[in-house]
């Protein structure tokens, strides 16, 4: 089998191996494993059409529906051409080709299809990865736009009266590519990602209650394309009583598993972020196949979304660390403490290094942009591994403070008559 590219981005011309004898002939028309192997995107097709035209000459097209197809021809041969609609330099680029059995086109979503029958009786095949629909948004171009410049083989003679009324390339609204929905926009992490992808559907706690599932039905899916869930449910403390307990699980988890099954269905991405706190923090530091050992409920929800994201064929569980971004943090705290003339006493037996949500944003953007593989990556920001205690002398020396002025204890001790989650020793990762 041989994939080639054409001019048209994601568009791509199939040639399978036809197995012929005296009785005729047999091809394997859609192959999932072979043809991944050679190149194709799984797109995941749910339905199969077949067009059957009478006569040479018939002309079909030229439509753009919201969903990917895979074209060819079970008996005769055709002239298919195809339109980029789609936003973007390449709009309104044309490619146009002969099939017959053996050839295939995959066409991507917002690539408008068309053909023109060269033999009578001839059968085209399409098989798509949506099911259609009435209410889908549909995007056609004329057949007859000289604009495009089709170089059809045959008079335009066999065409329908819809085909010649569709506009033409100068009044066809492009298509907009697919868009990211950002979860928990309005926490640090969120506002980061929000300012690297202004395009996205940003939905804060008040646009989308995560422990509802009917709130899920009120999103797009069928527009979106990655799903970054930057929402959590962070109290680590307060998730050590019946009340936490119950809300980090619902957050944590079985909203994660909902977001598992919609990424599913539709063949999104999604970008789960969790913790150092999957982890006991006996290691030093903890590569991407440390098996997770959680200390308490909020590391017990965080890895058991690990586990439900991992069932998604595209995905990415992110781990991060201390995390500071935009408004309250230990950092700002530390910094209002030195003005305000407060000598504090901070942990300095947790080792760690800081992540600021900028840098931790640009990281799953990237993972994403550059077609990363799939599975478990650490973003955390870099340099040596420090305390807290560490970190808030660094802070009081910037704000000319003496750093002795921050007292640094034990866990243990730093705990004494509170009500404190076990936290892991080492949160540094690799």
């Amino acid at each position: 089998m041989d994939v080639t590219t054409t001019p048209i981005p994601g568009l791509l011309v199939l040639r399978i191996p036809v197995h012929a004898d005296n009785r005729g002939w047999f091809i394997e028309n859609w192959q999932r494993e072979k043809m991944i192997a050679a190149g194709l995107p799984d797109f995941g097709p749910v339905q199969h059409n077949v067009s059957y035209n009478n006569t040479a000459g018939a002309t079909r097209g030229i439509h753009a529906e919201p969903w990917d197809k895979l074209v060819s021809v079970v008996v005769g041969r055709v002239f298919g051409a195809w339109v980029d609609l789609r936003a973007g330099d390449t709009f309104g680029q044309s490619f146009s080709i002969e099939i017959e059995p053996g050839v295939a086109v995959f066409v991507p979503r917002g690539v408008a299809n068309s053909y023109q029958t060269l033999e009578d009786r001839t059968a085209y095949s399409y098989l798509v990865n949506e099911h259609w629909s009435a209410d889908a948004k549909y995007t056609n171009l004329n057949l007859l736009d000289e604009t495009v410049a089709i170089p059809w083989p045959l008079p335009l003679a066999e065409v329908s009266d819809k085909d010649k009324a569709h506009p033409r390339l100068a009044d066809v609204e492009p298509i907009a590519p697919r868009r990211s929905v950002i979860l928990g926009a309005d926490g640090q992490l969120g506002r980061a990602l929000r300012e690297l992808l202004p395009d996205a559907l940003a939905l804060t706690r008040a646009d989308l209650d995560l422990t509802d599932p009917a709130s899920y039905d009120s999103v797009p899916w069928k527009d979106v394309d990655t799903i970054y869930n930057a929402a959590a449910y962070t109290a680590v403390d307060r998730a050590e009583t019946p009340e936490g307990r119950r809300a980090a699980w619902a957050v944590n988890v079985t909203a994660v598993a909902t977001l598992a099954r919609i990424a599913t269905q539709h063949r999104l991405t999604l970008v789960n972020v969790s913790s150092d706190y999957v982890f006991d923090g006996t290691a030093e530091t903890h590569t991407v196949d440390e098996a997770v050992s959680p200390l308490g409920v909020y590391g017990q929800t965080k890895a058991a979304g690990e586990a439900v994201t991992s069932t998604v064929p595209r995905h990415y569980i992110v781990r991060t660390s201390w995390v500071i971004g935009d408004g309250g943090n230990f950092v700002s705290t530390m910094e209002r403490l030195a003005r305000d003339g407060v000598s504090p006493t901070v942990v300095d037996d947790q080792y760690g290094r800081l992540t600021t949500a900028a840098e931790l944003a640009a990281g799953l953007v990237d993972l994403v942009r550059s077609g990363a593989p799939y599975g478990i990556h650490h973003i955390t920001g870099g340099g040596p591994v420090k305390t807290w205690a560490d970190i808030a002398r660094e802070v009081f020396a910037e704000a000319g403070r003496d750093p002795a002025d921050v007292t640094g204890v034990s866990t243990e001790v730093y705990g004494e008559g509170k009500d404190m989650a076990p936290r892991p020793k080492y949160s540094a990762l690799h």
